[in-house]
């Protein structure tokens, strides 16, 4: 009787404790040993609503005032944001004295050439730089810390927007992650295997300004949750009164 209470018991505990077993491995493709191979960066092109920082620099300082527009002022939350030009609908900036120039489809580096060009008519060598200051990204789902994350530059690739984000929890799916992006006025959406290396030559590894980053829960998780809920108490009520028979029989 003593053995048959036992294994009871000892049944009991292991199947509370069985879980389906996961691959929470990131590339677990890759070999051990892989040649050094640099990823080609996508350029970012700027579109409709960005929010542009130009700088303006030439050998005229009365020019320069005139083209500083970039100042810091405050926000609600009492932090400060720059202020920049906003890329019309039309796809435009509006300089001052220049006026209209086109700017959206371009990437950064043609942007800075084409006002450099436009300012060659009222200023003296021109110098133009200009950044993305408006450049988000999204990651909501199975993350630790799912937010909106504006990214300091305008490069950043899945993982490093996985890692701003506490990366994956134990539930999401490394083979299933969804990139969403507004690209030429239509929504496109493309799954990411992070399991696999060849995601990496993905146009969608690069990420690109307002995408977004959805991480799939596991199956396991539901069930998991739906199993807890419902099983949880009757489990936790068989323990107590398989340790309450097993001290009675110990007794004896």
């Amino acid at each position: 009787m003593k053995k048959v209470i036992l294994f009871i018991a000892i049944y009991t505990c292991l199947a509370t404790g069985c879980a389906p077993r996961r691959d929470l491995v990131y590339f677990s493709n890759l070999a051990k040993q892989t040649s050094e191979e640099k990823l080609p960066a996508q350029e970012v092109k700027i579109q409709q609503n960005d929010l542009l920082s130009v700088s303006i620099n030439s050998l005229n300082q009365e020019s320069n005032v005139l083209f500083a527009v970039n100042t810091k002022v405050p926000s609600a939350e009492n932090n400060y944001k720059v202020e920049g030009y906003r890329v019309s609908k039309d796809g435009m900036i509006n300089l001052p004295v220049v006026g209209n120039v086109k700017l959206e489809g371009l990437t950064i580096e043609q942007a800075q050439t084409t006002i450099s060009r436009e300012l060659d008519k009222y200023v003296k060598k021109p110098v133009v730089d200009i950044q993305l200051v408006n450049f988000k990204v999204t990651v909501i789902g199975e993350v630790n810390r799912p937010s909106n994350f504006t990214v300091q530059g305008d490069n950043i690739n899945l993982l490093q927007a996985l890692g701003l984000a506490g990366d994956m929890t134990v539930y999401g799916k490394r083979d299933n992650v969804l990139v969403i992006r507004e690209q030429n006025g239509q929504r496109v959406m493309k799954r990411l295997n992070l399991n696999n290396q060849d995601v990496m030559n993905s146009p969608f590894f690069f990420l690109k300004q307002n995408d977004i980053v959805y991480v799939e829960p596991d199956k396991s998780k539901a069930s998991e949750y739906s199993t807890n809920t419902r099983v949880m108490p009757l489990v936790i009520a068989s323990i107590s009164a398989v340790a309450v028979l097993i001290t009675a029989v110990l007794k004896q």
